[in-house]
């Protein structure tokens, strides 16, 4: 009898030992180590994955502190290990879910060719695949602007922070759902889509905030007299759409046909041509009080206005001194 509780004395001390070591002797990663969780992993699989990865020494131990602590469940996601830890440790931060957030900054202005650039850089997958759920998942905005045709004007610029298991419709609506915010701010509830058009138009031609009323001025006056607005940035988005953009346009790239080429189709575009900002869409919604049918660059960052054409002539003249000038 003595020689059985002295055997199971053993045991126990070499369980105990065991647990100690597989759970809480520190183990470092050995740099910044990413581990992927996906949702529907078992206990088992992700034992197996951080052991894969030098996070834990022991799956079974891991496996075992788990079944005491079933309440809250370990949570899918993209984790970062980079400092030495224990495995009841990293148990802990699987069950509070600290999962690694990827940050992707939307510029004012960006189009969804930018934004998806930006998640790919962010490793977020790949660019290809947000263009195509920003193309399809109209519905997603269908209530506020039932005749777009992507969801380009309505991704709002912002910082985000996403994982990688969210998915590309997950990270469009995020957008859109800023968007809603904002728009509910503004009170933009009525004429959305030609509002957030011209907004677009308005962000692309200047990133000076108080010019903004006034550009908007210049279209708006255009709109009511039925002139081209004779945008270049309308053009690019347009050679974008095509695939076309060499980085520049030139005279002949006036005449592309397109329906967004506002230089050969009077009034608006077909739909936005970038996701704008809060002030642009504040100055589509109510634009400066001018007579101003043009605008041109002064040079340094800022514009000319002008109601005549002699006017104008007389600033692109002025332009092109001072950027010769320099």
């Amino acid at each position: 009898m003595r020689k059985f509780f002295s055997l199971l004395l053993i045991v126990a001390i070499a369980l105990a030992g065991w647990l100690a070591w597989g759970l809480w002797l520190p183990v470092s990663p050995g740099g910044q180590k990413f581990v992927m969780l996906r949702p529907g992993y078992s206990t088992r699989r992700i034992a197996r994955e951080l052991k894969a990865a030098g996070v834990i020494s022991d799956t079974h131990a891991f496996v075992l502190w788990h079944s005491f602590h079933r309440h809250p469940s370990l949570k899918a996601g993209e984790y970062l290990f980079e400092h030495d830890a224990n495995a009841a440790e990293v148990h802990s931060r699987l069950a509070r879910g600290d999962v690694y957030f990827h940050t992707v900054v939307v510029p004012e202005g960006f189009n969804i060719f930018d934004i998806a650039a930006a998640i790919e850089n962010a490793g977020l997958g790949q660019a290809g695949d947000f263009v195509k759920a920003a193309s399809n998942d109209t519905a997603l905005i269908s209530d506020l602007a039932p005749q777009a045709t992507s969801l380009e004007g309505y991704l709002f610029p912002n910082t985000y922070n996403f994982t990688r298991i969210q998915s590309m419709h997950d990270m469009a609506a995020e957008m859109v759902k800023q968007f809603r915010r904002v728009a509910s701010e503004l009170g933009l509830n009525t004429d959305v889509e030609r509002t957030v058009t011209l907004a677009s138009i308005i962000e692309k031609e200047t990133g000076v905030a108080e010019e903004r009323p006034e550009v908007a001025s210049v279209y708006a006056n255009r709109l009511a007299r039925r002139v081209a607005l004779q945008a270049d940035p309308s053009v690019i988005y347009a050679e974008l759409l095509q695939g076309t953009y060499g980085g520049a346009l030139h005279h002949n790239d006036m005449r592309f046909d397109s329906q967004y080429n506002t230089y050969l189709h009077p009034g608006l575009p077909p739909g936005p041509i970038a996701n704008p900002g809060k002030s642009s869409l504040q100055a589509a919604m109510h634009p400066a009080d001018t007579r101003y049918l043009y605008f041109v660059s002064d040079g340094n960052g800022h514009h000319r206005f002008s109601s005549t054409l002699e006017e104008h002539n007389k600033n692109v003249a002025a332009f092109r001194r001072a950027v010769m000038g320099k």
